[in-house]
């Protein structure tokens, strides 16, 4: 039987329109809010401020599917992100841009939620690595198409947000000719916090953290690297692209490296990797920047589902959401720290920074890894 049925691809296509909206978001937010003239630390807030809206989704998403289901849950999240998208149009300083990047945090957060864990609920453990894979691919393909968009198209705000609102719509159309199954009500409570405290899971839920600092860290704060390095609003978008297009090339072969020669080899691998690419762009030079972001983006956009998937193996079927929300909930923690505490570094040293910090998260993980057994989960996962 195949794992894509007609729910799952009508689910990826709803997920792919809805994440182009937010990679063009997420690239020029920081733009505009430059062209206002706002202070690098600004950025940076305004930026946390969609993470720790991404923190709240996280949090309320499980009880919310639970009571309205996939489908119910997905409109309402798709609501709230249109909502904040128009928003922007409305905004005039940096507290209206703070609140409506927090609602569209919380809109994103609860769309993650909802798609990954009606993925990894829809089939058997034979087949998610399969759907897991094909999220992260329709993910990084809308960020892909997103930036291309940023790329080729004004950029003004109300040349924007119409388009993407339009695209927001579009996104809810194909859920509206399927519906997803209902979870089933567990027969115990499984709390987030529990999931967080298994220590089975432990490597996967520190390597969401850090991957949640490295991605938040390069979504909010590389567009601006680039602008200050004199890279046009065009150039800015073909580098983002490059960066996460590599990501998209990366998936296929990083899971079946995985697969054949276990998650925690792939891990050090991948974190290393991630190392030497931010040590090639301090280097500096035009020749290596684009195969060393080409490096750090397959490196650094593989690691969230790796460790993932190394997490999802060690709970059962009905603990599956509360873990998707845990590991989540990891990578919005990463996501809201990276960019603060890097646009502060930023500020008061140099935009080189900001590789200097990715470096030094990526070698304390790389530590924690080179001192776990290489003993792999047992799979619990029906």
């Amino acid at each position: 039987m195949s794992a894509f049925s007609r729910p799952v691809l009508l689910l990826l296509c709803g997920l792919m329109l809805l994440t182009v909206c937010i990679a063009v978001l997420n690239t020029l937010v920081p733009l505009w809010l430059n062209y206002q003239h706002a202070s690098v630390w600004q950025v940076g807030v305004v930026g946390s401020s969609y993470f720790a809206g991404n923190l709240l989704g996280t949090l309320l998403a499980g009880r919310l599917i639970l009571r309205q289901g996939f489908n119910h849950s997905y409109y309402l999240a798709a609501v709230l992100f249109g909502v904040a998208t128009l928003g922007l149009m409305l905004s005039t300083d940096v507290t209206s841009w703070l609140v409506w990047r927090f609602v569209a945090g919380v809109g994103c957060a609860l769309i993650w939620v909802v798609v990954e864990s009606a993925l990894l609920c829809s089939g058997s453990s034979a087949h998610r690595g399969q759907l897991l894979a094909a999220y992260m691919v329709a993910y990084y393909l809308g960020s892909v198409v997103g930036q291309l968009y940023v790329g080729v198209l004004p950029t003004a705000v109300a040349s924007v947000i119409p388009w993407m609102v339009m695209l927001i719509v579009l996104a809810v159309l194909p859920l509206l000719c399927t519906r997803l199954p209902r979870l089933a009500q567990p027969d115990h409570p499984v709390h987030v916090g529990k999931m967080l405290r298994k220590r089975s899971a432990r490597l996967g839920i520190n390597g969401c953290v850090i991957s949640g600092v490295i991605l938040g860290s390069l979504y909010g704060l590389m567009p601006l690297y680039l602008s200050h390095s004199g890279t046009s609003d065009a150039d800015v978008g073909y580098w983002m692209a490059l960066l996460i297009g590599a990501g998209i090339v990366g998936q296929w072969p990083v899971g079946r490296m995985a697969d054949r020669y276990g998650r925690l080899l792939v891990l050090r691998v991948l974190v290393f990797a991630v190392i030497v690419a931010c040590v090639a762009l301090l280097s500096v030079g035009h020749l290596v920047m684009a195969p060393a972001l080409f490096l750090l983006g397959g490196a650094g956009f593989t690691l969230y589902p790796v460790a993932m998937s190394w997490a999802c193996e060690t709970v059962r079927h009905e603990e599956l959401v509360a873990m998707n929300q845990s590991l989540l909930l990891s990578y919005t923690v990463g996501s809201l720290v990276g960019p603060s505490m890097a646009a502060a570094l930023m500020q008061t040293y140099s935009d080189r920074v900001l590789f200097v910090l990715i470096a030094a998260v990526s070698l304390v993980y790389l530590v924690m890894l080179l001192k776990k057994s290489d003993r792999h989960p047992k799979p619990l996962a029906a």
